[in-house]
């Protein structure tokens, strides 16, 4: 699932032919590789420990962590809407605190209002459908490669909001309710994952269609991984703790953000020398 060249800067005609107004800017998401997946999946199950830490073991409270994490979460974008490319360490901070926010959204619904978790399934299935026919509708590409205006961008991180949350419905669905456990519930979406992958390089499925299908199961396979980890094992986990693995998996990430920066520096500098 490689992506095109960045798409230049000035106005131009989109993948549809069409010239708009809006301004261009370089491609605000970063490529499709190995390295892509590992944090995602990363920052999936950071976002499931994090959350747990933030609301149990340091007392904060849903209404609480919910608060902090929105307010971090909104600087995050703001910083990232901003930007005029794909920054890997302003990226990668907004998906680290999206899925941390996704989590606490299911949670909260869950925990606070009583709504049992094959109902939230539903409906955060059917907004993350919505937020792709609306996408589609306005903008008739649900392409990664070509995130270069503020409507996709937006449309963007609000599909990854949704899956997250729907990831985080479905794990806890599987793992919890149905009490399959977190090894079992790991151990299905990581097998629905490596279906779509088979499907995507062996029977061609449809680019995009097999990056959204892997990128909504990376959430619940990353939160029954966190819990595993995490939770004691009276409660089926490995009783690492919270901040253990919240600390291995963010020390992972930063260290591939960190080669992933300096990739991204020695790339602009190369295109710099080449047009000059």
């Amino acid at each position: 699932m490689k992506r095109d060249a960045n798409p230049p800067a000035a106005p131009c005609a989109d993948p549809i032919g069409r010239t708009d107004t809006v301004p261009r800017m370089l491609n605000k998401v970063p490529e499709v590789t190995l390295a892509f997946w590992v944090i995602k999946i990363m920052a999936t199950t950071v976002g499931e420990t994090a959350a747990d830490f933030l609301n149990a073991d340091l007392g904060f409270g849903l209404t609480a962590t919910s608060v902090v994490v929105g307010v971090l979460l909104a600087a995050a974008l703001f910083v990232q809407m901003r930007a005029r490319r794909y920054l890997p360490s302003i990226y990668w901070v907004a998906v680290v605190l999206i899925s941390v926010a996704g989590t606490l959204i299911t949670d909260n619904i869950t925990d606070s209002f009583g709504v049992p978790l094959q109902l939230t399934t539903i409906v955060f299935a059917v907004a993350l459908a919505a937020t792709f026919a609306a996408w589609y509708a306005f903008e008739r590409t649900l392409s990664i490669h070509t995130i270069f205006t503020r409507r996709r961008e937006a449309c963007y991180w609000l599909a990854i909001l949704f899956t997250f949350a729907l990831g985080t419905a479905a794990g806890d669905l599987l793992a919890e309710t149905m009490q399959l456990g977190y090894l079992a519930s790991a151990g299905i979406f990581g097998g629905a994952i490596a279906l779509v992958t088979a499907a995507y390089y062996g029977m061609r499925l449809n680019a995009i269609l097999a990056f959204w299908a892997a990128y909504v199961l990376t959430r619940p396979f990353g939160a029954s991984l966190g819990d595993l980890l995490s939770q004691p094992g009276s409660h089926g986990g490995m009783g690492l703790g919270t901040v253990l693995t919240s600390g291995v998996f963010l020390s992972v990430i930063l260290g591939l953000v960190v080669w992933m920066t300096a990739g991204q520096r020695r790339l602009v500098a190369a295109v710099v020398e080449k047009d000059r």
